[in-house]
């Protein structure tokens, strides 16, 4: 067995007597593979989730550069955020048998069902190329290129397909580890830069190539270059045309365009996911044929009929079992950052308190406050403003006469690019003065940047990162993260409960606009559930990437009966809706999310953007009595009044420098690992309003504040309910 190749689902073996029983808190049920480097088996959770961990060989660890390659699996497996590439759930490189846990996948490989059940008819082709062209446009925007896409990484599951194994991706233009006369692939699957051994060359383009082979086999049930030799493998994807007889006429350009022998010839991921899905028909019926559906339920049944094991010999000493994620439930309480009075954090930082002589400080050290901000790319407004906020905080408790320590601040710019995250992470995690981080600005260098802030139990604090995927105690991701602002998915049901608030809508539009598709799904599901909530019935739309046939699916939308609208996508897209609603004399409702608060929304839709309204995790300054005293430092400062995500970002700069004052008791060296679950459990009045987290580090307040766009400028207007008005009124 390759050590990075997890073997066929369905087929589990029982435990030898030397297998551990327990491997950090997942329970071992069986094995899945084994071979010569590791052992793959079936763990579950102390909350019942299924995984597949994969542990390798003590021997094998202590081999030069097997560390480094497992971590760097690991690291590229955390980069990838789609729902159609299987997550990892956990994992230690460092542990003295290196292990990795993934979700488990009941259903067979691609490889599997086509040698079992024959071709795929072509809609499941269809379907399945689509999802797989998600999961590399995510594993392409995370800076990677995967490099072995074959139907033994493709597993079916009844809502799709997932794409596995990241153990040979390489970040885009690498080399390091890997020789530069070394195929990398599986012939048959490889493209020709990649049998010709062309390092320099293998890029996306490289993907895409395995992905037309991927979609001529399922369609076919035979590799379009032939079985055989591997050297005639080689040599007919080099210089031969793919067999493509059998390829359903529909699917024939698309594949011949994946097959081109230029990589610049081929389209993108990102390109081949649009073209399917938009010539794909929704009939609503089973993407895959019964047999295969029948197979994944019979292993599913399997799989929940496991029975309870016996402990084996030489078990590894358990951790803290993963928690189960928090279901898809509002939590109540009140709204913790609406205005209010009591001591502001300003206040609680300046002077000597009662005029008492303060004793001399111990003798001062300097510590550090980093920050992983977008300053230079489409977030750097937000970026910016994120870096004054924290060196206003510094610059306030570094004029504290009984100060017991001074502060630094270290600025690391992501540029707002998932490829260049982690690395922004890693200059700040290797500081070993860092105390903490506030940051990072965007969903995606977040997620990106979290394997080295976990590795490092260094606190981050984010103000403006709503992506689910970012907290994940069940998954061991984000443990480390504290988030000072509501999820897209709470913000979304937030908005939405305005909505039936102040309008009396029965048929409100949601449109999901997938450019940002994490983002606008989020936003789409939880906006249709919370309408659902008050037994209103919402007319959903998609569109694809690049907001294609905008114009057209709104004016199906208002013939339909819209009476309000609601968008579930970036600015440019509300840009184009605010401009179309506008044109077609469309009066009710308009509402839009975070992603659309800014000032690219304004001035891009002009007058077209009068009355919208939008929802964002931040409030202004302005209306803040408490803040006056911040707003008159900033101009003090820069000149100007704070901008938007200023303000919270002093907030939070503060409560942490609060738990390291407490940390470091009269000035010794804080623990930095400690601070993340201290900010947790942490209570905190700031200038901006009061900040309370769940166990988890979600905010356990509201954090959505409602604006409407009045004279091209965003007036704000009050926050969101936490629950839907039935529930409120009722209370």
């Amino acid at each position: 067995m390759n050590a990075t190749t997890p073997p066929e689902p369905g087929a589990l073996q029982p435990l030898l007597p030397s297998d551990p029983s327990t491997i950090a808190g997942y329970r071992l049920l069986g094995r899945l593979g084994a071979g010569g480097m590791g052992v793959v088996y079936l763990g579950r959770t102390a909350a019942g989730e299924l995984a597949a961990v994969k542990v390798t060989h003590a021997d094998q660890a202590d081999q030069p550069d097997f560390r480094a390659r497992f971590r760097r699996e690991v690291e590229a497996a955390r980069r990838v955020s789609s729902p159609w590439a299987v997550p990892v759930t956990g994992a230690d490189p460092d542990a003295p048998e290196p292990w990795m846990a993934t979700a488990f996948v009941a259903g067979p490989s691609l490889g599997e069902a086509v040698t079992a059940y024959g071709p795929l008819p072509e809609r499941s082709v269809r379907l399945l190329g689509w999802s797989v062209a998600r999961a590399l446009a995510a594993v392409h925007a995370a800076g990677l290129v995967h490099r072995d896409v074959k139907p033994g990484n493709v597993l079916l599951a009844v809502d799709g397909p997932r794409l596995i194994d990241f153990g040979i991706a390489r970040s885009t233009g690498e080399t390091a580890l890997t020789a530069t006369d070394m195929v990398v692939g599986t012939p048959g699957f490889l493209a020709p830069e990649q049998a010709e051994a062309r390092t320099d060359a293998i890029g996306p383009p490289a993907d895409v190539f395995a992905l037309g082979c991927l979609l001529a086999y399922a369609a076919t049930g035979r590799p379009p270059f032939g079985t055989g030799a591997v050297d005639a493998l080689m040599y007919r994807t080099v210089h031969d045309e793919p067999d493509l007889t059998g390829v359903p006429e529909g699917l024939l350009d698309l594949v011949r365009a994946c097959l081109a022998k230029d990589p610049a010839a081929r389209p993108t991921a990102a390109e081949i996911g649009v073209r399917l899905v938009e010539d794909t028909p929704r009939d609503g019926a089973e993407w895959l044929p019964a047999p295969v559906v029948r197979t994944i339920a019979e292993r599913s049944a399997r799989m929940l009929a496991l029975p309870e094991i016996d402990t084996t010999e030489g078990a590894t000493a358990p951790a803290a079992p993963p928690k189960s994620r928090r279901g898809f439930l509002l939590l109540a309480g009140g709204a913790a950052l609406a205005a209010g009075g009591g001591v502001t954090a300003w206040a609680a930082l300046g002077g000597d308190g009662d005029g008492k002589k303060t004793p001399p400080p111990p003798r001062a050290r300097r510590w550090t406050i980093g920050v992983q901000a977008d300053l230079t790319g489409p977030g750097k407004d937000i970026g910016r403003a994120q870096e004054r906020g924290v060196r206003l905080a510094v610059e306030r408790f570094n004029a504290r006469k009984d100060k017991p320590f001074t502060l630094d601040v270290k600025v690391s710019d992501d540029g707002g690019v998932r490829s260049r995250a982690l690395a922004a992470a890693r200059a700040l995690t290797g500081d070993r003065d860092v105390l903490g981080i506030i940051g990072p600005t965007s969903d995606y260098t977040g997620y990106a940047s979290l394997p080295a802030y976990d590795e490092a139990r260094l606190p981050v604090i984010t103000t403006s990162a709503g992506l689910n995927l970012l907290i994940n105690p069940a998954a061991s991701r984000g443990v480390s993260m504290v988030r000072a602002c509501p999820t897209h998915s709470y913000a979304s049901m937030f908005l939405t409960y305005y909505v039936e608030a102040k309008s009396r809508t029965v048929r409100p539009g949601i449109l999901q606009e997938r450019t940002d598709d994490s983002y606008s799904w989020q936003c789409a599901v939880s906006m249709k559930f919370a309408f659902g909530q008050a037994g209103i019935e919402a007319l959903p739309r998609v569109i694809p990437v690049g907001a294609k046939r905008l114009e057209k699916v709104l004016g199906e939308m208002v013939d339909a009966g819209m009476d309000a609208y609601v968008h579930a996508g970036i600015a440019p897209s509300a840009i184009r809706a605010a401009r179309e609603l506008d044109a077609l004399g469309f009066t009710g409702m308009r509402v839009a999310g975070q992603h659309v608060f800014g000032q690219e929304f304004l001035t891009g839709a002009g007058k077209a953007a009068e009355g919208w309204i939008v929802g964002a995790p931040v409030v202004d300054p302005a209306t803040r009595k408490e803040a006056a005293a911040f707003t008159a430092a900033h101009r003090k400062a820069y000149g100007t009044d704070p901008a938007f995500y200023t303000g919270e970002t002093y907030d939070v700069t503060n409560l942490l420098v609060e738990q390291v004052e407490k940390a470091a008791k009269g000035g010794g060296r804080p623990d930095r690992t400690t601070l993340a679950p201290l900010l947790r459990a942490a209570k905190s009045q700031g200038v901006m309003g009061g900040y309370t987290f769940e166990e988890d580090g979600n905010l356990s307040a509201v954090g959505t504040f409602v604006y409407a766009v009045e004279n091209g400028r965003f007036k704000p207007l009050e926050f969101a309910p936490a629950g839907p008005p039935a529930k409120a009124e009722g209370t």
